[in-house]
């Protein structure tokens, strides 16, 4: 049930990783000309590929809460994790006994946090198989399955009644979906009336400029690097919002640093010589990619393990960038509410 030891893909057979990494990848070349509408209309292929490439990777090196939190000064990496996830808690007003849906759930680690800190019932929705079983074991060894449960299913048909839920979140998930006015819209669905839809969406913010090549290229990276069809303008997120029915109440980028003393998200990412951040180096980097090719070659790992490191890599590298820029957040933070 725990993390493996040296990061590898367990969610798949050993021969199937290549295929899956070269498809993933397909759908991220861009060099015939832009596939952002295929991306869109393979979401499922590209999301699930994804998560089935890079799960076990998330698991072994961030833990089970798959987003990131500015670091107030003395807290640790998860103590910031957590606090994170609380505020969202706090601004929807959970309470014991409410029903409360996690849109893209991940591996549950954002739900039992916010189920043991609220007591309220969190229903998890994944559209992938393997961390809907990864949820499940976490959460039956955590001994919160009286809180917790998870459903498979894809967040652009939510497999729920309408107005079933008292509350709905999502904490950087719904960044992969195809349509913003597609996922809200079934949130608003499925929400009682008077419900709140609390939300962490990651946006391009309003210093991107489209026409910088630089910008551009860290656009590209997060979203090959991180299993994005593409990626939205914090103010096009508020308008999707607006346009199906939702009242938003509130919205602010809250990947920032509100002092300086704080540590920013990308912290964690950032390349240094220390032993927390020593594989994000290039020269830690690299000898991750050349540890996991050998250990490829002594089938110890499946082949195409260390490419899947490559584009984590990837991920890592634009995500630094496009903080340090400002030119994109994982936090834009929205309260929305489904009017009576």
């Amino acid at each position: 049930a725990a993390a493996p030891v040296i990061p590898k893909v367990s969610s798949m057979e050993a021969e199937q990783v290549q295929g899956t990494v070269e498809g993933y990848m397909r759908l991220h070349d861009d060099s015939g000309g832009d596939r952002t509408a295929e991306r869109k209309e393979n979401y499922a292929e590209l999301v699930n590929g994804y998560y089935d490439l890079a799960t076990d990777f998330y698991e072994w090196g961030w833990g089970q809460s798959f987003h990131f939190a500015v670091r107030r000064r003395g807290e640790n990496f998860y103590a910031a994790l957590a606090r994170h996830e609380h505020f969202l808690a706090l601004r929807m007003a959970l309470r014991p006994g409410m029903r409360v849906l996690d849109v893209g759930c991940g591996v549950g680690g954002p739900a039992r946090e916010i189920a043991r800190f609220s007591e309220a019932n969190v229903v998890g929705l994944n559209n992938n198989a393997y961390q809907v079983q990864r949820a499940r074991v976490h959460t039956e060894r955590e001994a919160i399955g009286d809180l917790c449960s998870f459903v498979k299913g894809d967040f652009m048909q939510l497999p729920f009644e309408d107005a079933s839920f008292d509350a709905v979140y999502q904490i950087e998930a719904t960044a992969h979906a195809p349509s913003k006015a597609g996922v809200y819209g079934e949130i608003f669905r499925v929400l009682k009336p008077g419900g709140v839809f609390a939300s962490y969406e990651w946006c391009l913010t309003d210093k991107y400029d489209a026409e910088n090549a630089e910008h551009r290229q860290i656009k590209k990276g997060i979203e090959e690097g991180d299993g994005l069809p593409d990626i939205a303008i914090t103010d096009e997120v508020v308008r999707a919002l607006e346009e199906v029915g939702f009242a938003v109440e509130e919205q602010e980028d809250r990947a920032l640093q509100r002092s300086a003393a704080d540590l920013a998200w990308y912290t964690d990412l950032e390349p240094r010589y220390t032993p927390l951040n020593f594989q994000h180096t290039e020269l830690g980097h690299g000898l991750l990619s050349k540890t996991l090719a050998c250990l490829e070659r002594l089938h110890v790992v499946a082949a195409g393990t260390s490419e899947v490191q490559n584009f984590l890599h990837t991920a890592a590298v634009y995500l630094v960038k496009g903080g340090q820029t400002g030119t994109f957040t994982p936090a834009f933070y929205t309260l929305a509410r489904k009017p009576l």
